[in-house]
Order: C-alpha cells, then sequence, then structure tokens
C-alpha cells in the first residue's frame, strides 16, 4: 500500500488541440498539486495561465532527461508533493514521456491516478467511419526508410485497424510505401483535430498519394490503415469506405 506520507502521482490529460478539450477534474487537480512535470516549461505555464490556474512548481521532463527526472520526482513524491505529469498534447505516457516515472511509483508504491481526457489516436478512431471491432495503436514508426518499410509491412493485419502517428512531411513516403505493402486498403488520415480546421481524409494509398500532392499537409498526422479481408462485407455498418 501507498506510504501515508507520500504525495499522489497524477497522470492528466492535456488538449489535443480546441483548449476546451481540458475536463473539469483535470483543471481541478492541476489547480491543487504542488509540482507540475511537463515537457517544456514555457508552453505548460501558458497552458495553465490560460485555464486560470497560477502556476505551482514547473519540472522539465522530456525524453531526454526522463532518467534523472524520474528520481528527482520520486523523491518528491517520497517527501509527500502532489505531482502531475502532463505532455504537449494528449494523454502523457502514449507516445509521449512518462512511462518510466510511472513505473517508477509503481515500484516505490507511489499512488498513481489516471485523469483521462483527450487522446488523439482515439478521436480519430470514433470519426473515422472505419471498424471499431479490433484496433491496434503502434505509436510513432521508425525514421529510417527501410525500417520505416519494415514497420508499416508488419502491422498491416486484416480484420485490424491500426493507427500510428507520423509527420506531414512524410506522408508521400507512406502512401507511396502502402502503394506496394496494401494498396487496397482504406487509409484513414486525421489532421488538426478538434482545431478549426481539422481535416479527415479517406481513401486508397493511391488516393490519398494524389491528394496531398496537390494539398501538401502539415503537422502531424493521426494515420489509420484498414486492410481489406476476403471476407469482409463492405456493406455491413463501418465497412471501408470507397
Amino acid at each position: 500500500m501507498p506510504s501515508y506520507h507520500s504525495g499522489q502521482l497524477f497522470c492528466v490529460a492535456m488538449p489535443i488541440g480546441n483548449p476546451r478539450d481540458i475536463t473539469l477534474r483535470a483543471v481541478d487537480v492541476l489547480g491543487a498539486v504542488q509540482i507540475v512535470a511537463c515537457e517544456d516549461t514555457r508552453t505548460a505555464k501558458e497552458a495553465l495561465a490560460a485555464l486560470g490556474i497560477r502556476p505551482p512548481r514547473l519540472i522539465s521532463y522530456f525524453e531526454h532527461n526522463e532518467q534523472d527526472r524520474t528520481h528527482q520526482l520520486v523523491e518528491l513524491l517520497k517527501a509527500g508533493n502532489d505531482v502531475a505529469l502532463i505532455s504537449e498534447a494528449g494523454t502523457p505516457g502514449i507516445s509521449d514521456p512518462g512511462y518510466r516515472l510511472v513505473s517508477a511509483c509503481v515500484a516505490n508504491d507511489i499512488k498513481v491516478v489516471p485523469i483521462p481526457g483527450a487522446n488523439a489516436a482515439v478521436t480519430a478512431m470514433c470519426a473515422s467511419g472505419l471498424p471499431p471491432d479490433r484496433f491496434l495503436f503502434v505509436g510513432f514508426p521508425p525514421k529510417k526508410g527501410a525500417r520505416f518499410q519494415r514497420f508499416l509491412a508488419s502491422w498491416m493485419l486484416p480484420g485490424v485497424t491500426t493507427m500510428f502517428y507520423l509527420p506531414a512531411r512524410r506522408m508521400d513516403e507512406f502512401a507511396l510505401a502502402m502503394t506496394t505493402i496494401a494498396p487496397t486498403a482504406t487509409v484513414v488520415v486525421a489532421r488538426e483535430l478538434t482545431k478549426t480546421y481539422e481535416e479527415f481524409v479517406r481513401g486508397t494509398p493511391a488516393e490519398i498519394r494524389d491528394h496531398y500532392a496537390a494539398n501538401p499537409p502539415r503537422g502531424e498526422c493521426t494515420i489509420l490503415v484498414r486492410p481489406v479481408e476476403q471476407d469482409e462485407d463492405e456493406n455491413e455498418p463501418g465497412a471501408p469506405i470507397r
């Protein structure tokens, strides 16, 4: 059981686009903790100020300092401080820093409290039109071309909707590779989620490539791919879009 004197770690989901993606519970927690662990203290301070929260102590916690800061934060928690872990956008620990800290808290009997909210992959899934019966989230793909293609090929599973994140600058590389790997798959690209110019583009890999050749995208995209099964009834609700 957690020590009576230990603080608690709150994993707080932040907005993914629209500032009002935040939950009321998240606002309450962020206004009550002694410390907020964040990827960038400047942007975190601005986000908290926009919510009307006077920023508590902010500690940077990102990919390249996770190991050292995890030890520091565990010691602060043991001393009785409540800590909120946030990412730049969405849910911490989901393709964002956080796993090491949560794991260390579990190992030290420090209570971890999830504060759910926005997540780009789940948000894209619910509006994609693809079957939600079986879906798989695989995060960010490798950066190198050969490894990237092997990554795509390994996760193209018939009857499974695969979701991952991709910088928009790699869209042509992705669509070109998919024209060979799974040319008949249905692809959904979700971009600018919950923002003013939110966009969903649906089609085959070739159609996706043609679209973005004419309309170069920016930012980060959430990609969903559903290879077609031989026995999949395209007339059923939620079947791949054509």
